[in-house]
């Protein structure tokens, strides 16, 4: 082989090799779109439906979040309100609750009819949010057994991830699953005490991580993530990306799919 075919040949292997890759670093690439209540606004759809759910999936979404409460006869609903049309979810049975519509038609979804739809598929994380109960701190701490329960009941603890601002419910989901991802939303914790708690992230909304940048840092130096709640505007989502922030909670996750891709 004479020198000129040799150095092609080196040359293409390069290139090969190169494109190898950056086919790898772009399949390994971190995803950090959360579409919060599901993708539903660009789609027009309902929130917390398992239409929004099921955009979310298709959209390729790292996870989607969702909020659960409890009924009068202790059946966990998705929605996010603590009212469903008019109707108090606490106070209300699910017999109740059924008598009303979301828009697109569906009825408010049972968390386990949220979880067996989102289970059908491995892509996108479930990212329960456990509501804190109008009625107090023992009935969040119900919810929470329960949700866990349940979780594990349909076998989803590897695409199962929870958020709470009751701290006791992050507490409590840790100590019964101790393997389980669980995130503070209320932003008024540092990130070396949530850690000893058992959280292995923090959720706080933007303006926390304006006036906290330094929890960043913090929060990856004790191996925790980072989710920044509820970011719409295409340069806050750029800053926070900037800032370093793992995950990105929004409702327009169309948007920041475009950004990071």
């Amino acid at each position: 082989m004479n020198l000129t075919k040799l150095i092609k040949k080196h040359f293409i292997y390069a290139i090969s090799g190169t494109a190898l890759l950056l086919i790898s670093c772009s399949e390994n690439a971190t995803n950090p779109t959360i579409a919060h209540r599901g993708a539903w606004k660009k789609q027009q759809v309902p929130e917390n439906s398992i239409a929004s759910l099921k955009h979310a999936i298709n959209l390729g979404c790292y996870g989607s979040e969702f909020d659960v409460h409890l009924t009068k006869d202790s059946i966990m609903v998705v929605n996010h309100d603590k009212d469903f049309q008019g109707l108090d979810i606490e106070t209300s049975t699910y017999k109740e609750l059924l008598s009303k519509s979301l828009s697109n038609g569906e009825k408010t979804p049972t968390l386990k009819a949220y979880l067996e739809e989102g289970l059908k598929q491995h892509k996108t994380k479930l990212i329960l949010e456990i509501k804190t109960a109008p009625s107090g701190k023992q009935r969040t701490l119900t919810l929470t057994k329960m949700a866990v329960d349940m979780v594990h009941e349909l076998n989803g603890s590897e695409m199962v991830e929870y958020i709470c601002f009751d701290y006791d419910a992050g507490k409590l989901v840790h100590q019964l699953d101790a393997n389980a991802p669980v995130a503070y939303l209320k932003g008024d914790i540092a990130p070396n005490k949530a850690k000893l708690d058992g959280y292995t992230g923090i959720d706080y909304n933007i303006n926390v991580f304006r006036e906290h940048p330094e929890w960043v840092k913090e929060a990856h130096d004790e191996k925790m993530t980072v989710n920044v709640w509820t970011v719409n505007n295409a340069e806050d989502m750029k800053d926070m990306l900037k800032l370093e922030a793992d995950f990105i909670t929004t409702d327009a996750p169309e948007k920041l799919m475009e950004i990071t891709q």
